[in-house]
Parts: structure tokens; C-alpha cells; sequence
């Protein structure tokens, strides 16, 4: 009888096999060509993506590939969504954060201050209205795009200060590299910000253009040299307690591609954000414990400090709504979604403080 099961079971996945071939068979080879915001070497943010390239190829049965371009190689990582609309190139990997100057909300698809951890962040997308509103934006914004949430992660830290930041005071007249709808929080608060890419921090850093930056979160940030112009990190990432990565294409080449291509693509993406969330996780604590050997103080923001941001927070929420509907309208869904999302939350899990005895 085990003989007959393991017969009929190696006979089903021949099968499978077979139908997954067919399923491709008639499909035309597709070539994706790129883009990315993020450096390749860096863990979680750019390798998820060079992580996707590896196995698209197989998941596609072979008719597509990917040749990724490193930041600002074929084109700048500002100008990946238009490249990508335009046709200039046919995809890109970036974060919709970058594109708030032109899609108000599109940061709330991005990193939300204060905002979800990422298993209930991607609940909004996957289970809530977040990816149905995500499509929505770019289609009523006139961009030619499909967008399909790629990778995920965790906190970031809240930057890398030269000096202690005990009291609001500290921050007035600051200068600081910070992303997204966190910037304009901190702006309130009279710090002057700039945006930009990862790769020229640290040079600003040391040189003093900037007094202080946010990036991401700690293993990254270690390969970028942070530690050793800024002595004192701040956690938590109250700013970015997750961050969407998302996989751009053009909607010409999405709609010749066949529904078995289509399927490989968002089912490959689906798979790299399990790969970044794990990756991330794992990577952290480690570059922590560098961190501190290097001379860096740990530190966590004071109950005045995190009840500043978050109230804030608020505020620039209510300018932002009123600014553009759509900010609006996302964010409604959002916080709809989470008021019942709570429920669960406050029931399901662990005390932080009990988690880890």
C-alpha cells in the first residue's frame, strides 16, 4: 500500500510538473530591466530584490528574467516611477515614500509614523482595501504602472545623533536627513530636513552638512559607517515601525504577459517579503552589539520625547488630509482597519516587557 501511495504521488507531481510546463510553454520570454532604489549589498533593504531576481527565472518557468541596475546606474532612484510609467525602463524597486511630492499618499503605502508593525501592515494590504487603494493612487494619478508590494520590514531606528536629544529644545535648529511623512513631524518641531539616498549619508555626515540622520535599521546602517561620526541611536523607530518595498512595471509589459506570468510575478514578490522580514529580524540584535563596541550609546527616547512626536504626528495628519483628498481617503481606510485590528492586538500578544523572560 505505501509502494501504491508513494506511485501515485510521484505520478501527481510528474503531472504537476507537466501542467506548470505547459502552463508556459506558449508564453514569450520576458526581459525585467530593473531599477533599484537601494544597493544590492544592503541586507534587507537591496538584497530582497537581487534575492527575487534569483528565482523568478524558475518560478516563471524560464520566460522571465531579471537584470537589476544598481542606484543611479540607468537611471536616478527619484526617477524610477516615471522611468518606469514612461516606458524607459519596464520596472524598478523603490518605496512609494519617494514619491510624496508627487502622490501625497503614497508615503501611507510606504512607512506610517506610528503607524503598523508589519504583519498588520500587510493585513491591510493583502486582507483590507491597502493594495485594491495602492493600484487606485497610481492609476488616478496617471502613471502607467502596476504596483505589487515586494518586501517588508521591520523598525528602523530613529537616527544618529552627534549630541544627546533629551528635551524639544535639543532638536530646534537641526540639521538632519529624515524620509517620508516622518519629516515633515520633524520639521514642525524645527529641525531642517533633507532627503537623501543612503549612499551620500555619511559624507554629509562627517563633512557637517547634516547634523544628524535617520536611515534604517541597524545592520544596514553599520555597513553605511554611521557609528563612527554619530555616537548616540535612538530607538524606537516611531517614524517607520515598518517599511513596503514595492515592485513596479510597466502596465504595457504587465499586459503581455500571460496570467501564469503574472502569478509568478506576485507570487515571487510575496515570497521575497517573507525572505526581508525574516532576513531582517535575524540580522539586527548582532549589529547592536557592534554598535556598542564601537562606542555608541543605545538609546530610547523619553515618554516627554515619543508623546512629542506622536502628538506631532497628529497634527501633520490633519494638514495632510485636508491638503489632498486621497491622503484622506487612504487614511481612513487605514485607521479603520487598525481600530479593529486592536481588538486582536491588545488580546493576542505578550506584554513587551514579558516577552523575552
Amino acid at each position: 500500500m505505501n509502494l501504491k501511495k508513494a506511485a501515485i504521488a510521484s505520478a501527481l507531481a510528474i503531472a504537476a510538473t507537466g501542467l506548470s510546463v505547459s502552463a508556459h510553454a506558449a508564453d514569450k520570454k520576458i526581459l525585467l530591466k530593473t531599477p533599484i532604489a537601494f544597493g544590492s549589498h544592503l541586507p534587507a533593504l537591496g538584497t530582497p530584490i537581487q534575492w527575487y531576481a534569483d528565482h523568478i527565472t524558475k518560478t516563471s518557468g524560464g520566460t522571465i528574467k531579471m537584470k537589476i541596475y544598481e542606484p543611479g546606474k540607468l537611471v536616478s532612484p527619484a526617477e524610477i516611477l516615471d522611468a518606469v510609467s514612461t516606458g524607459k525602463v519596464n520596472s524598478g524597486y523603490s518605496t512609494a515614500g519617494y514619491w510624496q511630492g508627487k502622490l501625497p499618499a503614497s508615503a501611507l503605502f510606504s512607512a506610517v509614523p506610528f503607524g503598523p508593525e508589519a504583519g498588520e501592515y500587510m493585513a491591510w494590504l493583502f486582507f483590507g482595501n491597502g493594495l485594491k487603494l495602492y493600484q487606485q493612487m497610481y492609476d488616478e494619478g496617471g502613471y502607467n504602472v502596476k504596483v505589487v508590494p515586494c518586501a517588508i520590514i521591520s523598525p528602523e531606528t530613529s537616527g544618529w545623533f552627534r549630541k544627546p536629544i533629551e528635551k524639544p529644545e535639543d532638536l530646534k535648529g537641526l540639521n538632519m536627513r529624515f524620509f517620508g511623512l516622518g519629516a515633515s513631524v520633524m520639521e514642525k518641531l524645527g529641525v531642517g530636513t533633507v532627503q537623501l539616498p543612503g549612499g551620500e549619508i555619511f559624507g554629509a555626515l562627517e563633512k557637517g552638512a547634516i547634523d544628524a540622520s535617520e536611515f534604517s535599521q541597524p545592520a544596514i546602517d553599520q555597513r553605511l559607517g554611521f557609528h563612527k561620526v554619530a555616537k548616540y541611536n535612538y530607538f524606537p523607530g516611531w517614524h517607520q515601525q515598518s517599511t513596503v518595498f514595492e515592485l513596479l512595471i510597466n502596465k504595457d509589459t504587465w499586459g503581455k504577459m500571460s496570467d501564469a506570468q503574472q502569478a509568478a510575478v506576485e507570487t515571487t514578490c510575496m515570497a521575497t517579503m517573507t525572505y526581508s522580514i525574516a532576513e531582517g529580524e535575524a540580522l539586527q540584535y548582532s549589529a547592536m552589539e557592534k554598535a556598542k563596541e564601537n562606542g555608541v550609546e543605545i538609546r530610547y527616547w523619553n515618554e516627554e520625547m515619543l508623546s512629542l512626536f506622536e502628538n506631532t504626528w497628529l497634527e501633520v495628519v490633519e494638514e495632510k488630509k485636508t491638503e489632498d483628498p486621497f491622503f484622506n481617503k487612504v487614511w481612513d481606510d487605514l485607521s479603520q482597519f487598525r481600530k479593529g485590528y486592536a481588538l486582536w492586538s491588545a488580546n493576542g500578544f505578550l506584554p513587551r516587557e514579558t516577552q523575552n523572560q
